[in-house]
C-alpha cells in the first residue's frame, strides 16, 4: 500500500473503474452508466475513491452513499494481484471516516454470502450480519448478507442537563 494513493474518483476514471468492475464482479458488473450516475450525485449524497498505484493505474475504487444519519457502502472493488496489500482496508477506513464526516449514525452493506475475505474484512471493522437478501446477485442467486455497523448512538430516554 506504500505506493498506493486513494483520491476522489472523476469522471475520467470511469472507463478504468468499470474495466476493473467487469474483472471482479463479471456476474453482476454495474455497467459504466450506473457509475456515472453514482458519481454525478457526488458530493451531495455520494462519496466515491479511487486507489491509484504508479503510474497512475486504478486498482481499487470504492463508493459511499449518505442521507440523513445512515450510510451504504455502494460498492468496494480491489484487483486480485494487489489484494493483502491493505488497499481494501484503507478504502473502507475512507468510507467510514466519511459515514462519520457526514454524520452518519449506522452504516449498512451487502455482500455475497459467498465472499468469505469481505466478509472478514468488514467483520474487523465492526460490522455484524443484520440479514439476509435471498438470491440477491443475479444470475447466480446468491444471497446476499446484510451487515451493520452502529457509528454513534443518541441517548436513550431523560437525560438532566447539568446547571
Amino acid at each position: 500500500m506504500s505506493d498506493v494513493v486513494l483520491r476522489a474518483m472523476t469522471g475520467d476514471d470511469l472507463p478504468a473503474v468499470h474495466r476493473l468492475e467487469r474483472l471482479l464482479f463479471p456476474e453482476d458488473a454495474w455497467s459504466e452508466e450506473m457509475l456515472r450516475e453514482e458519481l454525478a450525485d457526488q458530493p451531495r449524497t455520494r462519496h466515491y475513491v479511487v486507489a491509484e498505484a504508479p503510474p497512475g493505474e486504478i486498482v481499487g475504487y470504492a463508493g459511499l452513499a449518505a442521507a440523513g444519519d445512515q450510510a451504504d457502502v455502494q460498492t468496494i472493488g480491489v484487483r486480485a494481484d494487489m489484494r493483502g496489500a491493505g488497499i481494501g482496508t484503507a478504502l473502507l477506513t475512507e468510507l467510514m471516516d466519511e459515514a462519520a464526516r457526514r454524520g452518519s449514525e449506522a452504516v449498512f452493506l451487502e455482500v455475497r454470502a459467498d465472499n468469505d475475505p469481505a466478509r472478514r474484512l468488514y467483520e474487523r471493522f465492526g460490522f455484524g450480519r443484520v440479514g439476509v437478501r435471498k438470491r440477491y446477485y443475479q444470475p447466480s442467486n446468491v444471497d446476499a448478507v446484510v451487515m451493520r455497523r452502529v457509528l454513534r448512538r443518541r441517548p436513550v430516554g431523560f437525560s438532566r442537563e447539568e446547571p
